[in-house]
């Protein structure tokens, strides 16, 4: 009898040994992977995906994993798309662009299917394209939406600037979304922060002149105006992260008309001077002011001319990049 009773317990004990052997060895087999920093790899998507769904203004599309053709009706996404080694496959042309492409882009841009403007896009010519996607503005998507997701899945950026309220980087949230699309959000982040590393060693210098009032101005036809301190991201670059200091009559939010009357009170020791292709007339008479020409940046030539693409370039990395390496002032 005790002779049984040890062959059983024995018996058990062998059998709880080899439970325990294959519940370690399962638990083994059916941990994720490591990955090369050690760390536990997570994915959103399945290895085999086809698609993955991307969150946007209008609400969810699913687009291809491996996205080949895709049109964009934004200058600021033709910028991001090229900031991570994308090109596109069809874009808008505007009359403001003077040109095919719009200006600072073109060398990359040669070949590219011109598709109508962003406000009347051509839909019989993007849908002879046949997209994988097509990237939109919010402020024009309201028309065309409906129209251009019958043709492509279609992705629906951007806001009204004021809306960001304080937040001087909300121009990176679209990068970041466009950059999801081809599964390149690090390389995108990676973008970011070399261009924060240049914005930081520009404000240093800028940030150490003895006076370094700036006014940014724009001549148009039969205007004068000056730009604000905020609503708008070259704005932004310009009066935060690169340190000048707005002038007396720098608006706070929105560009406002600059009489020449005041323009003595403006006391800028640099100005940035926009002027609109049909602006030069009345540059002119700007420039043959008394009024004008007692402003101190005026009378110590810090004028800096430039032209209206100052306002697509503050949009994306490679526009704030070349905004920067002009270095007019600095």
């Amino acid at each position: 009898m005790f002779k049984n009773r040890g062959i059983v317990f024995l018996f058990t004990t062998i059998m709880l040994l080899i439970l325990v052997a294959c519940g370690d060895k399962k638990e083994q087999t059916t941990q994720p992977a490591p990955t090369q920093s050690g760390s536990t790899q997570e994915t959103n998507e399945p290895a085999n995906a086809t698609t993955r769904e991307i969150t946007h203004l209008q609400g969810v599309a699913t687009v291809p994993v491996k996205i080949e053709r895709i049109v964009v009706l934004s200058a600021a996404y033709i910028d991001h798309l090229l900031t991570i080694g994308e090109k596109p496959f069809g874009v808008n042309v505007e009359v403001r662009y003077g040109s095919d492409y719009i200006p600072y882009l073109v060398n990359e841009l040669e070949g590219v299917h011109l598709v109508g403007s962003a406000d009347s896009p051509n839909l019989e010519a993007i849908a002879q394209l046949d997209p994988d996607a097509i990237l939109v503005e919010s402020r024009t998507a309201e028309k065309t939406y409906a129209e251009l997701s019958k043709i492509a899945p279609t992705i629906v950026l951007g806001k009204e600037w004021l809306e960001y309220g304080d937040d001087t980087t909300a121009w990176t949230q679209d990068l970041l979304t466009v950059a999801e699309l081809y599964d390149k959000v690090d390389l995108a982040k990676a973008k970011i922060a070399e261009l924060e590393l240049k914005t930081a060693e520009a404000k240093a210098k800028i940030t150490a002149l003895p006076d370094n009032r700036l006014a940014y101005i724009r001549v148009r036809d039969k205007a004068l105006q000056i730009y604000a301190k905020k609503g708008h991201p070259t704005n932004s670059l310009l009066y935060n992260d690169l340190g000048f200091t707005p002038t007396a009559l720098t608006p706070e939010e929105q560009r406002a008309d600059l009489s020449l009357e005041v323009a003595p009170d403006l006391n800028a020791d640099y100005i940035v001077m926009e002027v609109d292709s049909n602006g030069h007339d009345n540059l002119k008479m700007i420039n043959e002011s008394t009024l004008w020409n007692s402003v101190a940046a005026v009378k110590n030539k810090q004028v800096f001319e430039t032209d209206s693409f100052w306002l697509f370039k503050g949009w994306g990395v490679i526009g704030r990049g070349q905004i920067i390496d002009d270095k007019m002032i600095y």
